[in-house]
């Protein structure tokens, strides 16, 4: 560190007044991301009024309603509430499967871009960053016009002999997990391209001289190293992946309904149930902090 005046260095100059310089983030986050949090957390202890809003008086009918079935009426007795619960599963299998594929081409692509020379990896990062100029909608919507039976992709495959009748895409999972795929791929090439370029290959060259195979260097050398860009891209795309409902509505349809989409339907106008989309919304904030906490807890564990 350079000295300042009196032998102190930069860090202990700023010393005094280092709190008040982290005063515009605390505001930040506080205003933009733990009070939504918090009124979300309120509402979702509220009670729903019958001509939609809701009623001041706390109760748990919210997280109720989301675990059990008590008939049409509310005196039936409980049962669990598989609906619910199938939503949430369906959304954490496409959210994995999503970033399984996302890994796959990720990780390629963006060690081949690691490995360009240093003047024209910014244009490969250009390439990749090139469709995040357009609004995720939009991006959606032209995935559904390419990929739909009448489409420009179909029509290829018809033109030239490949297919006999159009693929049915539209309103499947697969055409789900394809728009998730196409919208949160950079998250995970971007990582890893960080964690590959700092990466030394003069460590799988000399592994290289002692006869070690390309896999022996790839999965002993080069994934221990770069292990932690692929888990930091893998939880940018599961996180987001898993509260999508712009892929699932516009390329899934009612049978691919996710976690997403039921949260998203419960806060249209005033006669959405307000108090069950924020408890919804809990629950799946919930179940991502568990998967940080334990993410953060692996990581501790490696740096003792």
């Amino acid at each position: 560190m350079a000295a300042v005046g009196g032998g102190r260095t930069v860090s202990s100059a700023f010393a005094p007044i280092r709190l008040w310089l982290l005063l515009p983030s605390w505001l930040t986050i506080g205003f933009f991301l733990l009070i939504p949090v918090l009124l979300m957390l309120v509402y979702s202890f509220l009670t729903k009024e019958f001509r939609g809003g809701v009623i001041w008086e706390f109760s748990l009918a919210a997280y109720d309603q989301f675990l059990f079935d008590r008939g049409l009426f509310g005196d039936d007795p409980p049962t669990i509430q598989w609906t619910y619960i199938t939503i949430f599963a369906r959304s954490i299998i496409q959210a994995t499967i999503a970033t399984i594929m996302c890994l796959l081409i990720g990780f390629p692509t963006a060690w081949y871009i690691a490995t360009r020379p240093a003047s024209s990896r910014a244009v490969w990062l250009f390439l990749v960053t090139v469709p995040y100029w357009v609004n995720l909608l939009i991006r959606t919507v032209s995935m559904k016009f390419l990929i739909r039976e009448n489409g420009p992709m179909n029509e290829a495959l018809l033109g030239t002999g490949i297919l006999d009748a159009p693929l049915q895409l539209i309103n499947t999972d697969f055409a789900v997990q394809l728009g998730l795929f196409y919208s949160y791929l950079p998250f995970m090439v971007l990582p890893i391209y960080a964690a590959v370029e700092r990466y030394n290959f003069a460590l799988s060259e000399a592994a290289a001289d002692l006869y070690a195979s390309h896999w022996t260097i790839m999965r002993s050398i080069v994934l221990p190293v770069v292990k932690p860009g692929i888990i930091a891209g893998c939880i940018l795309v599961f996180v987001p992946s898993l509260g999508a409902f712009l892929a699932p509505d516009l390329l899934g349809g009612a049978k691919n309904f996710m976690i997403g989409s039921l949260i998203e339907e419960q806060f249209k106008g005033q006669a959405g149930n307000w108090p069950f989309g924020a408890a919804a919304s809990m629950i799946l904030l919930s179940m991502v902090l568990v998967v940080l906490f334990f993410y953060a807890r692996s990581q501790a564990r490696e740096q003792v």
